[in-house]
């Protein structure tokens, strides 16, 4: 009798290690996520779910890439994450035709790759998680739609290069393409360079008639400041702008009524489940890893998960304010 409670006992102690990730996590276990344009508020962010993750599994969290918009940084990060052979990295692809040979590789050599925010679908990563970016350009694209009545000039700014930008514009095409009387203009690539947005503003605004910019659509995060700043130097309040992502500055030019409205990711909840996911698969891995797994009907992984996005206006941007106030405590 006293050997079986003995062994409940143990049992009982066994599972509550398991359940607390002491039986199976360690500090040895090294986790990346490599993005550019780190310094921005989206990927601080994104960052805080990571580490928040990591510590609550008692694992290591490291996050490395440029602080702007540098493809051949980034793709100098990864190779250097690659090298220190980590337990898994989690990857926002700014280039997919740089960095897809790099993410190739890393799976080759058996480091699970999950790629995140912006995609590479035809690389060898596992899946992706983040945005369904034609459905948030879609989002967007109703609500240009909405107070344009319809009828305009529209002019986006982008970065060309990165999947997840595409994508957005893609689902802003199809809803315009219900509507003739709206036209896309120019699709401005800043290179991530946001002067350029600024210019091109400050050069167009002064145009009248048929060649009016009537709104301007930002399809990453850091140009919309500087397309509201240069809409408050003119004081053009007749212009439409519609911003990407809840950076502290877009949500209070959005009280102001700069920005009409912004569409909101989750790159905290990327972050948290990026490094939760490639937890999963570094403690149980698949046979084969660099397995094309989107033709698998039997996959141990999905093709995609969707993190969500919405819309923030005046009627719902205090609830984002409070929300990143209580984050930052």
């Amino acid at each position: 009798m006293k050997a079986i409670k003995n062994t409940a006992l143990a049992l009982l102690s066994l599972a509550f290690l398991l359940s607390s990730g002491c039986g199976r996590h360690s500090t040895k276990e090294v986790y990346y996520l490599i993005a550019s344009d780190m310094a921005l508020p989206y990927w601080q962010t994104a960052a805080a779910g990571f580490n928040q993750a990591a510590a609550q599994y008692k694992v290591t969290a490291k996050v490395d890439g440029p602080d702007g918009h540098d493809p051949q940084a980034e793709l100098a990060a990864l190779h250097k994450a690659i090298a220190a052979k980590p337990s898994g990295i989690l990857i926002s692809v700014v280039d997919v035709a740089l960095l897809q040979p790099e993410i190739d590789a890393a799976v080759k050599s058996g480091i699970p790759v999950i790629t995140m925010d912006s995609d590479a679908p035809g690389s060898r990563r596992l899946y992706f998680i983040g945005t369904n970016n034609r459905e948030a350009g879609r989002l967007g694209g109703q609500r240009v739609v909405e107070k344009l009545g319809g009828k305009g000039n529209v002019v986006f700014f982008t970065l060309a290069d990165q999947a997840n930008t595409a994508e957005r514009l893609a689902g802003f095409k199809e809803v315009f393409a219900t509507r003739p009387g709206i036209h896309i203009v120019e699709v401005v690539d800043i290179k991530g360079d946001v002067r350029k947005a600024f210019d091109w503003t400050q050069e167009a605004l002064p145009l009248t008639g048929d060649k009016k910019i009537d709104a301007f659509v930002s399809l990453e995060s850091a140009s919309s400041k500087a397309v509201a700043d240069a809409l408050k130097r003119a004081n053009a309040t007749d212009r439409l702008l519609v911003a990407w992502d809840v950076n502290p500055d877009t949500l209070d030019e959005i009280k102001t009524g700069v920005i009409d409205s912004t569409v909101a990711q989750k790159p905290f909840t990327m972050g948290f489940f990026g490094l939760k996911a490639l937890d999963e698969v570094f403690h149980a891995p698949p046979k084969l890893l660099s397995k094309d797994y989107s033709a698998d009907p039997l996959a141990p992984f999905p093709v995609f998960v969707d993190t969500g996005s919405a819309l923030v206006d005046k009627a719902n941007v205090d609830l984002y304010i409070a929300a990143a106030a209580a984050g930052n405590k």
